[in-house]
């Protein structure tokens, strides 16, 4: 049973970003952490368990993407983002999305340009062996790869939305969450990282809960970490808040303009608003009925 902690109402001006593929059984009570005032989105990788369905009756904005990959869900809901802000968070109640209150109060004060959730698993079974030596792997490879000494590249993790879209990043498979922070530390960014508790997922791992799951995502991020530098997109960008400047390297390219969605998405995703009056969250384990 995961314990429930009340917190202060935050500023408004967040987005959490869930990427989903049948996560009926942990979308209660994920949904009932998100902080109060923050938009949750729910991006729909393909769902067949009513998860869509569940999401938008528990006041959830729920985002489609056909394409399959945690990189095109992902994608598909920063380019669907609105607010200033974007935290991303697993759909899968491994990690509490409340546990980004800190992160975002650090991108809110220019303390960081990126806060990572360094993951620390708190259950037996929260993380196999084998995804965790995975991801001790991939940590030094970017270490060598930019400097930066993370111990993780958790999903856990908050950014302004603008600096985001700026980094151009193109991986739609498991590569999306290095390549975030491999494209941000070539950009200058502050990466900062904090620890947060993992527990147990709720349901089956469509990727680390096996050998092959865990192949695939290292091979994806080994090709992320080949790719040369790349000249940020991002140059002298002040985010719109008049936050700290984020300076990109001085061979890069002024910014294109961001991804600013009009109602569709890129990549074909379509986003339904929430019903009026959503019910209530249940807590984990509930069911709607």
């Amino acid at each position: 049973m995961k314990a429930v902690t009340t917190f202060p109402v935050p500023d408004p001006d967040v987005d959490v970003v869930l990427p989903c593929l049948n996560e009926a059984g942990a979308l209660p009570w994920v949904l009932s952490r998100i902080p109060p005032g923050w938009r949750a989105l729910v991006v729909d990788n393909g769902s067949t368990d009513g998860s869509a369905e569940l999401a938008r009756a528990l006041g959830a904005t729920v985002v489609r993407e056909e394409r399959r990959g945690f990189g095109a869900a992902c994608h598909a809901g920063l380019t669907a983002a609105t607010a200033d802000i974007v935290c991303f968070c697993d759909c899968d109640g491994s990690l509490d999305p409340a546990l980004l209150l800190p992160f975002v109060a650090e991108v809110r004060a220019a303390e960081s340009d990126l806060v990572l959730g360094r993951r620390r698993p708190q259950e037996r079974g929260a993380w196999p062996a084998h995804a965790r030596a995975g991801n001790i792997a991939l940590a030094r490879m970017l270490r060598r790869r930019t400097g930066l000494r993370l111990h993780d590249l958790g999903p856990l993790r908050a950014a302004r939305r603008e600096a985001l879209l700026g980094l151009g990043l193109t991986d739609r498979r498991s590569g999306y969450p290095l390549q975030m922070v491999v494209r941000a530390a070539d950009a200058g960014w502050r990466v900062a990282e904090h620890d947060v508790p993992y527990l147990a997922r709720t349901g089956v791992s469509k990727v680390t809960g096996t050998w092959r799951g865990t192949w695939h995502a290292v091979r994806d991020m080994r090709r992320v970490l080949a790719e040369p530098p790349t000249p940020a997109r991002v140059h002298d960008l002040v985010p719109s808040s008049g936050g700290a400047r984020i300076s990109a390297r001085p061979e890069a390219r002024p910014a294109a303009q961001p991804e600013v969605p009009t109602g569709v998405p890129a990549g074909g995703a379509q986003v339904t608003a929430p019903p009026s009056a959503p019910a209530p969250a249940p807590s984990r384990g509930g069911t709607v009925q």
